[in-house]
């Protein structure tokens, strides 16, 4: 499992961070381990996500991940 934590622009209360936690959720091979307003930090298995398709599936969400 790789480590990956991200900012997160876009998210302003408990309902954003229950929608990014969903849709990490989600993902093949993704364990979330914390969400909060303007982050998020998760373990993913490399073979079955990648950061790429984490950072859609937020985009998805309607949230813009930061680099």
């Amino acid at each position: 499992m790789e480590q990956l934590s991200l900012r997160i622009a876009g998210m302003s209360c408990a309902g954003c961070v229950s929608s990014i936690r969903h849709a990490l959720a989600r993902l093949p091979g993704v364990e979330v381990e914390e969400v909060e307003v303007g982050r998020a930090t998760l373990a993913y298995d490399p073979g079955l996500s990648t950061p790429d398709t984490i950072e859609s599936a937020i985009v998805k969400a309607g949230f813009e991940p930061l680099t």
